[in-house]
C-alpha cells in the first residue's frame, strides 16, 4: 500500500530533481577534456618571439607601431608539442600591456615562411629547430684562431640552401691570416663574402645587408660571432669569449638565440644571434632543395635519369656530359663543382649512416 494518493498531481512537483541538471566536478587526475574543439581566439594580437628562456617567451606587439611594446607569455596548454621558436609569428591573448608581472598565453602559430633546422650529428634523425621565418643566414667564421672550416661551412650552406634562406659570408680575423684559400672553396657558389679585421670591422657594409631582412648569425664558437653581433646592435650586450689556446676550440658564450633589432639611418633589419656549434647535422636535408639553388644548373639537370645524383661518378648525369662536351661556361663550372660538393657533404652524411631513412 503506497502512502501516496493516486488522484494526487504530483508531476510539477519533482521536476526540479530530474538527473539532468545534476553536475559534478570531472577529476583533473583522470578525465581527458570533454572535446577537442578549441576557442577561436578571434581577438588573438599577432607578435614577434623575440626569445625563449625557461619556458616563458619574450614577444614584440604592435610591431613598428607607436605603441610597440615587449610582452612576456607562456604557451596554451594545446601547443605543448609544438616548437615555438625565435622568429615565430605567435597568436597571443590574454594581458598583452607589457604591465610588469603581466602574463599573456601563446594560442597558435602563424604559418612560417621558412624555418632553419639541424641534427645533432649525421646519426640523429631529430630535428632541432634553430629560427622560423628568417630569409638570411650570415655565416661567420674566423681566417685563423680558431682555423676556419669549410667542410662545416658546407653544411650551413646545405641547411641554408634547404630551408630557402639566402646565404652571406663574413670571415673575421682576416688581420691574423689570409683567407684567400679558404675562400676559394667558394668560387662559383652564389655566396657574397665580407672580410673583418680588429680595427677594420664592415658594419656598415654588412648592415646595408640587413635591412629589410631577418637574417639569423651562425658560426663556431670562438669566431667573434658575438663580437659583431655587439658592433651592429650596441645594445644586445651579448657576451664574448676567447679560444682555447691548447685545443683550438672557442668557448660557448651565448647560450640561447635572440632577435636584437638592427637599426640604422637607412632603414631596420633583424638580426638573430645563436649559440655557437662544433657540428651541424643534416639528417633532415632534402637534396632537391640544393639543386633548385642553382638555377641554370637545375634546367640541365631536368635531362638527367631519375635518381641521378649529380656526383663526379654518376652515370649518364647530364650536368657531367655538358661539362666534358665543352658546353659549360668557366663559371658555371665552378658553380657545377660547388653544387657537386654540396652534394657530396650529403652523401657522405648517407654513407656514413645507411640505416637513416631516404629523402
Amino acid at each position: 500500500m503506497s502512502w501516496l494518493d493516486p488522484d494526487d498531481d504530483l508531476d510539477g512537483d519533482f521536476e526540479d530533481f530530474d538527473e539532468s541538471s545534476i553536475r559534478m566536478r570531472p577529476n583533473p587526475k583522470a578525465n581527458r577534456p570533454r572535446t577537442k574543439r578549441r576557442p577561436a581566439h578571434e581577438d588573438a594580437q599577432i607578435g614577434r618571439v623575440l626569445g625563449v628562456d625557461r619556458g616563458r617567451y619574450s614577444v614584440m606587439i604592435d610591431e613598428g607601431a607607436v605603441d610597440e611594446r615587449t610582452i612576456t607569455t607562456t604557451r596554451a596548454r594545446e601547443l605543448r608539442r609544438m616548437p615555438i621558436v625565435t622568429g615565430d609569428q605567435a597568436r597571443v591573448v590574454g594581458d598583452t600591456s607589457g604591465d610588469e608581472g603581466t602574463l599573456a598565453r601563446i594560442v597558435g602559430i602563424v604559418e612560417r615562411s621558412s624555418l632553419l633546422r639541424r641534427s645533432a650529428d649525421d646519426t640523429d634523425q631529430v630535428e632541432r629547430v634553430i629560427v622560423a621565418n628568417a630569409d638570411q643566414m650570415l655565416i661567420v667564421v674566423a681566417a685563423a684562431d680558431p682555423e676556419p672550416r669549410a667542410r662545416l661551412v658546407d653544411r650551413y650552406l646545405v641547411a641554408a640552401l634547404d630551408a630557402g634562406v639566402r646565404p652571406l659570408l663574413v670571415v673575421t680575423k682576416t688581420d691574423l691570416a689570409d683567407p684567400a684559400q679558404f675562400l676559394s672553396h667558394f668560387d662559383g657558389l652564389d655566396l657574397r663574402v665580407f672580410t673583418s679585421a680588429q680595427e677594420k670591422m664592415p658594419t656598415d657594409e654588412i648592415g646595408a645587408a640587413l635591412i629589410g631582412h631577418s637574417t639569423v648569425f651562425v658560426g663556431h664558437s670562438g669566431v667573434g660571432k658575438s663580437t659583431l653581433v655587439n658592433a651592429l646592435v650596441p645594445s644586445a650586450g651579448r657576451a664574448t669569449g676567447h679560444v682555447n689556446q691548447v685545443t683550438g676550440r672557442g668557448r660557448h658564450t651565448s647560450s640561447s638565440t635572440v632577435s636584437l633589432r638592427y637599426v640604422s639611418p637607412e632603414g631596420t633589419g633583424w638580426v638573430i644571434d645563436t649559440p655557437g656549434v662544433r657540428s651541424f647535422g643534416l639528417g633532415h636535408v632534402d637534396t632537391a632543395n640544393i639543386l633548385a639553388s642553382f638555377t641554370e644548373l637545375a634546367e640541365i639537370a631536368e635531362r638527367c635519369p631519375r635518381g641521378c645524383t649529380h656526383l663526379s661518378d654518376a652515370p649518364d648525369c647530364a650536368l657531367i656530359e655538358a661539362a666534358e662536351r665543352g658546353e659549360l661556361s668557366p663559371a658555371t663550372l665552378s658553380r657545377l663543382d660547388s653544387l657537386q660538393r654540396l652534394l657530396q657533404t650529403f652523401a657522405d652524411k648517407a654513407e656514413a649512416n645507411p640505416g637513416s631513412p631516404g629523402r
